[in-house]
């Protein structure tokens, strides 16, 4: 399978290089081919740096690794991405990072399906902050949870898959209209990594028996 990471900020060369660690074939597509080479450079194990474009268009999977406010433009330079799927991981979060600009009828999530409705839109690493990547996905030295949003089952599964073979937990959720929960869950994650002063070296999870998790 064939990951192609749009964006060439900390997040998406976390994911990079977890991605390509576990063995997956990465392209980081950007504006800035040399800023996606240079990250797929330090990722490793093969990655490669292209345009948004030609990284999207190579993928089986595409992470939009940006923020939500840039997420129609770097949609709109990817093309053609029908029937592929999406893995959303913005938050759309106020300048301060101590709000949602939306949430309550809508999410990040599913306006990004609006903008792609003939790709398979999944919401997942949205709760996982950039130093946790770094430090090979866990916070704390603890295997980090993935909770993953979306509407089309087989889109679900390989986004978990994906998951759990570069290091994480995953807890699937539901459909996409779940990113609602998981957004503002997010926030909360940033209010007390920055707000309270507890760093970044934290995630989210939820402790459930196996039994119930199947």
């Amino acid at each position: 399978m064939s990951i192609a990471i749009l964006g060439a900020g900390a997040m998406a060369n976390g994911l990079a290089a977890l991605f390509a660690k576990a063995g997956y074939k990465v392209v980081v597509g950007a504006r800035d081919v040399a800023k996606a080479q240079a990250a797929a450079a330090a990722a490793g194990h093969g990655a490669r740096g292209d345009s948004i474009a030609a990284a999207a268009k190579s993928a089986d999977v595409i992470v939009l690794a940006a923020p939500f406010a840039a997420a129609a433009e770097i949609l709109a330079a990817a093309g053609d991405v029908a029937g592929k799927t999406i893995v959303d991981i913005s938050n759309p979060l106020t300048p301060d990072y101590m709000g949602l600009t939306i949430g309550h009828t809508t999410s990040a999530g599913e306006e990004i399906q609006k903008l792609a409705p003939k790709a398979k839109v999944v919401k997942a690493f949205n709760t996982i902050f950039a130093q946790v990547l770094a430090n090979g996905g866990k916070a704390a030295g603890r295997t980090t949870t993935v909770f993953v949003a979306g509407d089309d089952a087989s889109a679900n599964g390989a986004v978990e898959a994906i998951a759990r073979k570069a290091g994480f937990d995953v807890v699937q959720t539901g459909g996409l209209k779940l990113a609602r929960y998981l957004e503002p869950l997010a926030g909360l994650n940033v209010v007390l990594a920055y707000g309270r002063g507890l760093g970044a070296d934290i995630a989210p999870t939820w402790n459930f028996s196996a039994a119930k998790a199947a």
